[in-house]
């Protein structure tokens, strides 16, 4: 893995603030510029109490909020900028989502879930896919469930499976959103584990929004968001 000096950063933020209701009487600004990287193989926690800006943050770097102000990268490339279609494209290809509710479609099963975000990009399904998919099911333990539907997975299962589904497109950046917050204490650590694993097999960066402090101790650093900003003496 290269070191951080050498790699482009997967995510930089510069400057980055976030206001809603803009030109309104209760106009008011959520995060105040804010400033961080994450490189290749970085395992960052997010930590911060309810009403802090932690899921405006998320958000806003995974392209689903536009930032008022500030410069925002992805591998990269300046997204501010980028029309509505760019961004999506972008946010397919190279951000994958782990939620903590996994947002599985119940009906189908656990290899048609991890397959959908690659139907979506290529737009029909064929041997190749099915193929890759069964090897990401297989890496996240869940090859003996292939075939089940999403519905009769346990809560720990269904996360291993968005696990898989979040690594369908190869992506440089996960965001993950305590994705064990409904999880007992045997399922989250195993889901934490296999991020972790993920995050050194590709070399793929984290970012970890979590409220549990020892999953938090268990990255490789933490970002602590408070009223919209960064805590001091946190690297970043």
């Amino acid at each position: 893995m290269p070191e951080p000096h050498q790699a482009v950063p997967v995510l930089e933020l510069q400057g980055i603030r976030k206001s809603f209701n803009v030109g309104a009487d209760n106009e008011i600004e959520v995060l105040h510029g804010i400033d961080m990287r994450l490189y290749p193989g970085d395992f960052c926690a997010v930590v911060g109490p309810s009403g802090s800006g932690k899921s405006t943050l998320l958000n806003t770097v995974g392209l689903l909020d536009r930032p008022s102000s500030g410069s925002l990268r992805i591998t990269g490339l300046e997204t501010t900028q980028l029309s509505d279609a760019q961004r999506t494209h972008l946010r397919g290809h190279s951000i994958g989502f782990v939620f903590q509710y996994h947002h599985l479609l119940s009906a189908f099963s656990a290899l048609e879930n991890v397959m959908m975000p690659l139907y979506a990009a290529q737009g029909f399904m064929d041997a190749a896919m099915r193929a890759r998919a069964t090897h990401l099911l297989d890496s996240v333990g869940m090859r003996p469930w292939l075939d089940a539907p999403a519905n009769r997975l346990s809560g720990g299962q269904q996360q291993r499976v968005a696990v898989a589904r979040a690594l369908a497109m190869q992506p440089a950046l996960i965001l993950a959103d305590e994705p064990t917050g409904n999880l007992d204490s045997k399922s989250a650590d195993g889901v934490f584990a296999l991020l972790r694993s993920v995050c050194q097999e590709h070399a793929t960066a984290v970012l970890f929004v979590t409220h549990n402090p020892e999953l938090s101790a268990r990255c490789d650093r933490t970002i602590e968001v408070i009223d919209g900003r960064l805590g001091q003496g946190l690297s970043v």
